[in-house]
């Protein structure tokens, strides 16, 4: 019985990540479905009041200095995600037990996994 509910546990995860993959590797609703064009700045919506222009910061190509100014990450950690790139997707930093959950769930607004 736990062996079914931990296969299936890792297969709603996979999924998970595959889906927040093919969101951040397309353009907003509305366009032709084609991967957005690589670039360093990524753009959010401020719902209800406009918008506004965030500079991401992409794990696959930021220096440690570009890095370290993400909240919780220091010299080490930016040293351990430099170590694993390159990322097909953010969210393998918490896969690859480079940063914990927590620590993503802060900054995963803030940077980008773009395709090398």
């Amino acid at each position: 019985m736990n062996d079914h509910m931990g296969k299936t546990c890792l297969i709603t995860l996979a999924l998970f990540f595959a889906a927040g993959m093919v969101h951040a590797n397309t353009q907003q609703a509305g366009t032709t479905g084609q991967p957005a064009a690589s670039s360093q700045a990524a753009t959010a919506e401020n719902k209800g009041k406009g918008s506004k222009t965030i500079n991401a910061v992409d794990i696959n190509s930021a220096s440690k200095a570009e890095l370290k100014t993400l909240p919780s990450i220091d010299g080490v950690r930016a040293d351990k995600i430099i170590a694993g790139r390159p990322y097909p997707s953010k969210a393998f930093l918490v896969t690859r037990n480079i940063i914990p959950l927590g620590i993503y769930e802060q900054i995963r607004k803030q940077i980008v996994a773009m395709p090398k």
